[in-house]
């Protein structure tokens, strides 16, 4: 039998993409485990992930107090049980058969595969400005924590689950957790791989829950820039 792969959805008011995504997931990939942590949705996917009724094949984990995706992320990788983890964005469902590439890499010798914009192949189709402030954000990020790894902000990934034995998940913040993460993982000696994909257009940009106007953008780039200071402070301790 082959390894067992478990995927982690965080999701809040998904309702309009989680019965796609995690239909694509399976048609992708054997042996699969889904782990999907719940902040109090609103929208109807509560009622949908209670149809969810395999107990062997999902784990659902409904949050009433906590809404962060940092912690809904690391409360899902300590209910995951697989050989290899990983986690995708609830509405990237067309990047699902990416997942097929990324086991084939971790068989060999890889320890992370990370699903990045920034190698041949890959792409960023956001608007202007979330596109520029990625890509050179992510140089800045390569230069300080010098690293060969050229999408420090993908946070779509699978690796091995031996990985948690050494790398904790410091579960606070938004997405910028993943920088620390990745960073650590590199540090240990892990081998980290990517292959490209091309981030669409935000399918939703009045409910974007990362940047849905200008003073969330530059709040959010503000946290990232923080995050980086406090990675550079506990690598000194």
């Amino acid at each position: 039998m082959s390894f067992k792969t478990s995927i982690v959805l965080c999701t809040y008011n998904e309702a309009n993409y989680i019965e796609n995504t995690i239909k694509e997931l399976e048609n992708n990939i054997e042996n699969l485990e889904i782990v999907v942590v719940d902040d109090f949705s609103t929208d109807g996917t509560v009622e949908i992930l209670k149809k969810l009724n395999n107990k062997e094949k999902y784990k659902i984990i409904f949050r009433k107090k906590s809404r962060s995706l940092a912690s809904a992320f690391a409360r899902g990788m300590v209910e995951t049980t697989g050989d290899y983890v990983g986690w995708i964005d609830t509405n990237m469902s067309e990047l699902a058969p990416k997942f097929v590439h990324c086991i084939k890499e971790l068989e060999s010798n890889t320890d992370l595969v990370l699903l990045s914009r920034y190698i041949n192949g890959g792409g960023d189709e956001r608007v202007l400005l979330r596109a520029l402030a990625s890509k050179y954000f992510n140089k800045l990020c390569r230069i300080i924590f010098n690293v060969k790894t050229k999408d420090l902000t993908s946070s779509i990934f699978l690796m091995k689950r031996t990985i948690l034995d050494e790398v904790t998940i410091l579960g606070y913040g938004h997405g910028e957790f993943f920088l620390e993460f990745l960073y650590n993982v590199h540090k240990k000696g892990y081998i980290v791989s990517e292959i490209p994909y091309v981030q669409k257009k935000d399918k939703d940009v009045a409910n974007s829950k990362s940047a849905p106007n200008l003073f969330k953008f530059f709040y959010h780039g503000f946290m990232y820039f923080l995050r980086i200071l406090v990675t550079i402070l506990r690598r000194k301790n």
